[in-house]
């Protein structure tokens, strides 16, 4: 791997970027802030004007009719009552405001800024003396005490989720109230746990980034150890003195010697998010080197084609390799999310392309499915088949379609902050030049270069860049060419050269103002095997296109085709063609397929010979997954049989 240690007296961007590396940090690249990096227009616009007017303002009439916010009151004197919600309800909170605040930083609305006062003072004064906090612990089980159950309790991951909102906090608007409580907090931790102290970790990661986060802003080394410290004591069984299987909290085997991720996949991912953060910090490449490993055989035998994470609804977790079931895939929207997380970090460590094309895939499916068009209805559960007679059996069935908030209530403020954060994943910079990550209508500065980038990907493939300001001095402007884009293109000042798909195209001159660069990408539809380790999917199909994955709803086919039987003619052309009247404007793919004919069996669903499947020839249409269930509920896959005529 190829990291350079940052030189501090170096100017690079920085400003409000999510997870900024600390002046000392060994890494490769740094983010562009959302002062210095921002969607313009586009795919992501839109969405990110929904989740300010809509999903933001609502969450936090949903987080007080949920009874988050009255916690607070309760356990601040300022109101009366017994906790209402699960055990880590104030972990919804945190993640609320740190959506208010980075939304903020891109667009400065006293109304927000308002609303985050209120609810900041709101969980300052529910803090104790002591600096801990943690309303429902102290309001239910004021009789066990604080720590009582590390594994469930969350007491850890409620304090890294309130430690990065507070880093939001103050990078975006420069309050620093929320600062105060967490760094009270933050030494109040310090104080009780460690190798000589309280030897203990939490069930639930997050304290990890939320601790590293603070060290950044802070400067605190103090933070930073202890950071160190939750990494490197878990996996050594700490969660079997509690009676509990390890297995499921990433417990089993130490960070630095696992060559997997298992167990819970959301716990895992933030974990392995957190170790990066401190590898960077630290210079650590044995740790990160770890890391890679990890994130490899997670991507190449535990990930779902939609970038899904997570096998099994038994303890939301991964499974074995290759065990990737599309009907019974968990693909919970945080696991996207801190997927997306870790690879963010591990390319700024790096600068290896392949955690930019894992985010680029976990972003357009594994994510976006998790939240509706109208940008108020989410998915807690993402999977790639419904069956045309699914129940829902539970309220994250995805067979009820999106819901408006859940008991257990994660995901959406998870939405809401990344999507209020995007713009920061957009680009990063060095001492030598720009580098382009993500491909939206955009302005981006860097200290050497600025440029405007002009796109309707992902429905196009061409991307202008345009150079609005330059340094005197040779700057180095890196395009990452996606790793499926075989026959890509890069033209400056007019000749198109042949770039390489999975690499970063660089571009080195002394650049002037007007200067143009396009990157042209293919984006034909491309057909889609599997490996045939994947049992639930061997001899199966599904359609891509660009960055994206699409699947096939039942409303979109025609009349008399049953979706359970339905197949994909693999030797016959697929067609695209945009369609501006549906889903908000879509691109569809119309492929070959046949309709065999349900079989007429009575009592036993085994036959003692195989029915005719053949059936007749019809034209599935597929829309990109992301989009699906935002009509009607019914079957729905991205996986199916694949046949030669």
């Amino acid at each position: 791997m190829s990291t350079a240690a940052a030189n501090p007296n170096e100017t690079l961007s920085s400003g409000q970027a999510p997870a900024r590396p600390g002046p000392q940090a060994v890494t490769t690249w740094r983010p562009l802030g959302l002062d210095t990096a921002r969607i313009t227009g586009g795919f992501w616009a839109p969405r990110q004007e929904a989740n300010a007017a809509k999903a933001i303002l609502s969450g936090r009439e949903r987080l007080e009719d949920a009874g988050n916010l009255q916690n607070f009151r309760i356990a601040a004197g300022q109101g009366e009552g017994e906790p209402i919600g699960p055990i880590f309800a104030d972990s919804d909170v945190y993640k609320w405001l740190e959506a208010v605040a980075w939304e903020y930083g891109r667009n400065p609305d006293p109304a927000l800024l308002q609303m985050q006062r209120e609810v900041t003072a709101l969980v300052a004064a529910a803090q104790c003396e002591d600096g801990y906090l943690d309303t429902v612990v102290t309001l239910r089980h004021a009789d066990r005490g604080r720590y009582f159950d590390l594994p469930w309790s969350h007491e850890h991951y409620c304090a890294g989720h309130l430690m990065q909102a507070a880093v939001a906090q103050v990078r975006c608007t420069g309050d620093r109230e929320l600062l105060g409580v967490a760094t009270r907090l933050a030494d109040h931790l310090v104080s009780t746990f460690g190798e000589d102290k309280r030897h203990d970790v939490d069930g639930h990661p997050v304290i990890e980034m939320g601790l590293v986060e603070l060290y950044r802003e802070t400067g605190n080394a103090d933070y930073l150890e202890l950071a160190r410290y939750f990494v490197d004591a878990r996996g050594h069984g700490l969660m079997e003195s509690y009676g509990k299987e390890p297995t499921y909290f990433s417990d089993r085997v130490p960070v630095r010697e696992a060559s997997s991720v298992e167990g819970h996949a959301v716990r895992a991912v933030y974990l392995a998010a957190g170790a990066a953060d401190l590898a960077i910090e630290t210079g650590d490449q044995s740790l990160l080197e770890a890391l890679a490993g990890q994130f490899d055989h997670m991507w190449s035998t535990k990930t779902f084609l939609t970038g899904g994470l997570g096998a099994r609804w038994e303890g939301e977790a991964f499974g074995d390799p290759y065990e990737l079931p599309s009907d019974r895939g968990y693909a919970e929207t945080c696991a996207a999310i801190g997927g997306i997380q870790w690879a963010w970090r591990m390319l700024l460590a790096t600068g290896e392309a392949h955690y930019a094309d894992a985010i680029e895939r976990m972003l357009f499916n594994g994510f976006l499915s998790g939240v509706s068009l109208s940008g108020t209805q989410y998915f807690y559960v993402n999977p790639l088949q419904v069956r045309g007679e699914a129940h829902p059996d539970g309220d994250r069935s995805p067979a009820h379609g999106r819901r408006g908030w859940f008991s257990c209530a994660c995901c959406p403020p998870n939405l809401m902050r990344t999507l209020a954060s995007l713009d920061g994943y957009l680009a990063s910079s060095d001492a030598g030049g720009l580098q382009i990550h993500q491909f939206a209508p955009a302005q981006l500065t860097s200290p050497a270069l600025s440029v405007e980038v002009a796109t309707e990907y992902p429905w196009q493939g061409r991307v202008a860049i345009t150079v609005t300001a330059a340094s005197p001095q040779p700057t180095a402007l890196s395009l990452r060419v996606p790793g499926w884009a075989d026959g890509a293109t890069l033209s400056v000042d007019g000749d198109a050269e042949p770039v390489t798909a999975g690499e970063y195209a660089v571009v080195e001159r002394v650049w002037s103002v007007g200067d143009r660069v396009e990157l042209d990408l293919p984006l034909a539809v491309r057909h889609t095997f599997a490996d045939p380790r994947i049992d639930a999917i061997r001899g199966c199909m599904a359609l891509e296109r660009g960055p994206l994955v699409y699947a096939v709803e039942q409303v979109d086919q025609p009349d008399g085709v049953d979706l359970d039987l339905a197949q994909l003619v693999s030797t016959a052309d697929s067609h695209s063609e945009h369609r501006a009247d549906l889903l908000d404007g879509v691109t569809v793919i119309t492929a070959a397929g046949k309709a065999p004919s349900a079989p007429k069996m009575k009592g036993w669903p085994y036959p003692a010979q195989p029915g005719d499947l053949t059936g007749r020839d019809v034209e599935l249409v597929a829309i990109p997954y992301y989009a699906w269930a935002n009509r009607e509920i019914g079957a729905m896959r991205v996986w199916l049989p694949a046949t030669s005529a």
